[in-house]
């Protein structure tokens, strides 16, 4: 027998042999290795000189790194014009693994080896791919795989055809996968210092655009769980849940920012209603996902931004590639205020009831993402000079892995961009490794007498 790949000892168990070392390292810790490790590779690659038109620091190089692999879409360089063609190739393979997890990954290559997945291994991709079955896990990752490339691949000939006549075959093809990739994948790298402004009255790149990270947000689960099952009622109490919250969400959010970008003469003002309708849905959609804009985030009034900022926090779907407290969380931080208001006993859900133990991960989930995006804005405001709304905005968009900017990005201090580099890693693998550890409880045989403790 040939030795396996060193890369993926880890994971594969050849079967009949004895291991002669027990790996001993928690999965949260692998998960975050493997992601630290992506983004030290891809600072290293980025940093080749062929990778880019002129020269980048190492600080640039590992914030584009982190920015790619965590899917957030944050700059300090412009890209398009910063990097090769080489360095442009490497920013979408990070994107595409930080995107879809290098866990499928994984899992993908010990099944093509014809190795069989370890317990603990399993146990750790589970909590990567939020499945509630062990023996999902295979069936899920190659969907994950195959529902991009699929999906990507169509965005890809319908940008390319869009973009043929103004840029050629070979550009309009090149930029369409990138932006495919960027899209899909919910990370907001654009090729033009202006993001998608040029872009603000093109129907198809609105759409195909938007679709993309509507799609990548949902969740590969509720994906799965509609193609499979095609009818509403046997649809997953949370795939039900999910569609429905985001109709209302997107709903709302397209009508309160279409009414409070309206009247502004640096956003919508000079838009046709067509073109506005097309903006306001843009830029309604994009925070809970992609960092794409069709309009420039900077000139939009305080009062979008301050709702952009709940956006950003709420995020997608579980399993996708939007960040955030993620919408499920949301859902039942909603559901279980509401039964307490109404002095309900139990916790219920479209007819089902929610367990305690979910609506107490919900709680701590958004206690600690809500404290690390405090302490970013603390350091950030005594480091930088700059108006509270930018720094908020900025922290808010790097921990929840969204990429919107209001222009501060470059500006901010050497030391400021380190944090924000540490808050696109803590927001991409922080919320899961808390999810592992709040999925392994340890039962505790003693229960002490209760108290009352006065809340509000």
């Amino acid at each position: 027998m040939k030795q396996w790949v060193p890369s993926l000892a880890w994971l594969y168990r050849k079967p009949g042999r004895r291991k002669r070392r027990a790996f001993k390292a928690s999965p949260p810790v692998i998960l975050s290795g493997g992601f630290a490790c992506l983004i030290l590779l891809g600072t290293l690659l980025l940093k080749i000189p062929g990778a880019t038109e002129q020269p980048i620091t190492w600080l640039e190089s590992l914030f584009t790194a982190t920015s790619a692999v965590t899917v957030t879409g944050l700059v300090v360089v412009d890209t398009g014009a910063t990097y090769s063609v080489f360095g442009l190739t490497v920013l979408a393979v990070l994107i595409q693994a930080g995107g879809l997890g290098f866990m499928t990954f994984a899992v993908l290559a010990a099944m093509s080896l014809g190795g069989h997945v370890g317990l603990q291994h399993q146990l750790m991709a589970k909590e990567a791919m939020h499945q509630t079955s062990l023996a999902n896990i295979g069936r899920t990752a190659k969907a994950v795989v195959s529902l991009a490339l699929t999906v990507e691949a169509v965005a890809v000939v319908g940008l390319t055809l869009t973009w043929w006549g103004d840029k050629g075959f070979v550009d309009a093809l090149s930029e369409a996968v990138f932006y495919a990739i960027s899209a899909f994948n919910s990370a907001g790298f654009v090729l033009s210092p202006n993001g998608l402004v040029d872009y603000a009255s093109s129907i198809p790149v609105n759409l195909i655009v938007s679709i993309l990270f509507v799609i990548g947000g949902l969740g590969f689960s509720v994906i799965t769980n509609i193609a499979e099952k095609r009818r509403w009622h046997d649809f997953s109490v949370y795939t039900r849940a999910i569609l429905i919250a985001t109709l209302i969400i997107n709903v709302l959010s397209v009508a309160i920012i279409w009414l409070l970008e309206m009247n502004n003469p640096a956003t919508f003002a000079n838009l046709s209603i067509g073109d506005q309708a097309m903006a306001a849905w843009f830029q309604a959609t994009t925070p809970r996902s992609a960092g794409f804009n069709t309009v420039d985030t900077g000139a939009m009034t305080e009062a979008s931004a301050v709702f952009t900022l709940l956006l950003m926090l709420i995020g997608g779907g579980s399993m996708s590639t939007a960040g955030g407290i993620k919408l499920g969380t949301f859902i039942v931080l909603l559901v279980a205020t509401y039964a307490f208001l109404r002095r309900r006993e139990h916790v219920t859900l479209l007819n089902r009831t929610v367990p305690q133990e979910i609506v107490m991960k919900a709680l701590a989930v958004t206690l600690v993402t809500l404290t690390l995006m405090f302490l970013g804005i603390f350091i950030l405001m005594i480091l930088n000079p700059l108006p509270f709304i930018d720094i908020t905005f900025e922290v808010l968009s790097a921990s929840a892995t969204v990429g919107l900017s209001r222009g501060i990005t470059a500006e901010i201090t050497a030391a400021s961009q380190v944090i924000l580099v540490f808050l696109m890693f803590a927001g991409r693998v922080g919320p899961l490794t808390l999810a592992y550890f709040l999925a392994t409880p340890r039962k505790r045989h003693i229960r002490f007498p209760e108290t009352d403790i006065q809340v509000g």
